[in-house]
């Protein structure tokens, strides 16, 4: 791409402190590509294709789901982690979410000397996340409402039994909904953080609750969208956990990767809730962009402009209200365009495998296959705040509530921001695109050989798969390097 791009490696803490993390790749600094976005676009698929040869070649049709054979959980080796460790994982995971929300409520409500924008959008929503798809998913087990709603019941008695039967017909829908919510706050709701602190007192009051009326099993099976989403990015890391008992719990390794193949979603709802994982990052790259505002303010805008002029009284403000009514409703369609979109190739590879499997049948089959793509999505957009204000971290923890504390000697330990050299950031994450775009080809061959049972249906079914990650690749790559609209 010939033009400047505002690129995205090292942030302000202003904006990564407030739910405008979202900012985290739009930066002031410009930075032209070394070479021409059709070149990067046409080596990205190459590579693709490439590895979609080599894995038709030598895949071999893999082993039954762990749920299918009796033995298979046994594999691997077994490594116990005591039950106090898990205690004090629970105890320190509830005392940080008290912290959060205390910082937002007694603490300044500058963003940039507020301990808690800093602690749960860096370290819980991003740090948690990178780590859990390299050691799996602990948080089951140190979930903080999880160990909340546990203490309710053993201090004042509470039962999560549940009062009513879970609908079958909601499914992961109130997931969905509430990690919609999520991301909207985080991308227009412009939070301080005593808005934080509000809003994840009104999520603990609400995970409460609806543990108490459909049951803890149900309601952090279904709604409890933290849960859910870092149990999917859980199922990449080489570790899988389990219970073992009064003894603790038990990791088992695995090949990475491999656990997204041991299930399959049994309901759509999961399925929008993964594309939406993918939706979500890529709506947020390209929100703020030229080529957006001019679909709506060039395109959508000048078909109802006669209406807005004739019987509004402020039509610039009518206006901006339309744009931002466009807005909302684009991200909050988006699992259901990116749906829309897979149902055409997964429909294309049912006819191309004559497979007597239904279209939604196989999209529940292939959807664990794309939250490798999801994961790279999310790390491409974000990573470079880890680096960026990972320092910031340290005297934060000194002076929580921005009151000009000193609690541990490192309130004056802030580091200048560390500036990330703009090639490296582009040419990772177009090597962090392609990874992903590549292990989850490798899974989706792995699948097909699974569902038709022979090679060569198998590699003819995952064409129109193909055609899909090129297509997810080049616009990954085309959302990086667009221009911000400003």
């Amino acid at each position: 791409m010939r033009s400047p791009v505002r690129c995205r490696p090292a942030l302000l803490l202003a904006a990564a402190a407030v739910p405008g993390l979202a900012f985290a790749h739009s930066f002031g600094v410009q930075y032209t590509l070394p070479v021409p976005f059709w070149m990067y676009a046409y080596g990205a698929t190459a590579a693709l294709v490439l590895s979609f040869v080599i894995v038709g070649i030598f895949a071999a049709v893999p082993p039954a789901r762990s749920e299918t054979s009796p033995n298979a959980r046994r594999v691997g080796t077994h490594v116990f982690v005591p039950a106090f460790v898990v205690q004090g994982l629970r105890a320190l995971s509830v005392g940080l979410l008290a912290l959060t929300i205390a910082c937002g409520f007694l603490g300044t409500d500058n963003p940039f000397r507020n301990l808690n924008m800093t602690l749960f959008w860096i370290v819980f929503v991003l740090g948690l996340t990178y780590a859990t798809a390299v050691v799996g998913d602990l948080f089951v087990f140190c979930n903080p409402w999880r160990t909340l709603c546990e203490l309710l019941r053993a201090r004042c008695g509470m039962r999560f039994g549940g009062r009513i039967a879970y609908p079958a017909w909601l499914a992961y829908y109130p997931a969905l909904a509430l990690y919609i919510a999520f991301i909207w706050i985080e991308l227009f709701g412009h939070g301080t953080p005593r808005q934080l602190a509000l809003m994840l007192t009104a999520y603990t009051l609400l995970t409460v609750a609806m543990a108490w009326l459909f049951g803890s099993a149900a309601w952090f099976r279904h709604g409890e969208f933290f849960g859910l989403f870092l149990s999917l990015v859980g199922r990449m890391a080489p570790i899988a956990w389990r219970r073992a008992g009064c003894r603790g719990v038990a990791l088992r390794w695995r090949l990475p990767l491999s656990g997204l193949l041991e299930r399959h979603p049994g309901h759509v709802s999961l399925v929008l809730f993964i594309l939406f994982m993918l939706s979500s990052t890529a709506y947020d790259g390209a929100h703020e962009t030229w080529p957006w505002s001019r679909l709506f303010w060039k395109t959508l805008y000048p078909l109802v402009e006669p209406a807005v002029k004739a019987h509004s009284a402020q039509p610039y403000a009518t206006a901006a209200s339309l744009f931002h009514g466009w807005q909302w409703l684009a991200l909050c369609l988006s699992p259901w365009v990116y749906h829309g979109v897979y149902l055409f190739f997964l429909a294309l590879t049912r006819r191309v495998a004559a497979s007597e499997l239904s279209t939604r049948a196989l999209a529940c089959r292939f959807a664990l296959t794309l939250v490798p793509i999801a994961f790279v999505y999310h790390a491409t957009h974000y990573y470079t705040l880890l680096w960026s204000q990972g320092a910031q971290l340290l005297p934060l923890l000194s002076d929580p509530l921005g009151r000009g504390w000193n609690l541990f000697g490192t309130a004056r330990a802030a580091m200048p921001p560390r500036i990330i050299d703009l090639n490296i950031v582009w040419h990772t994450q177009v090597g962090l695109i392609l990874a992903g775009h590549i292990a989850s080809v490798v899974l989706a061959h792995a699948e097909a050989l699974r569902i038709f049972r022979h090679t060569g249906r198998a590699l003819a079914s995952q064409v129109p798969m193909l055609l899909l990650m090129v297509a997810l690749t080049a616009v990954g790559l085309w959302i990086l390097s667009l221009p911000l609209a400003g």
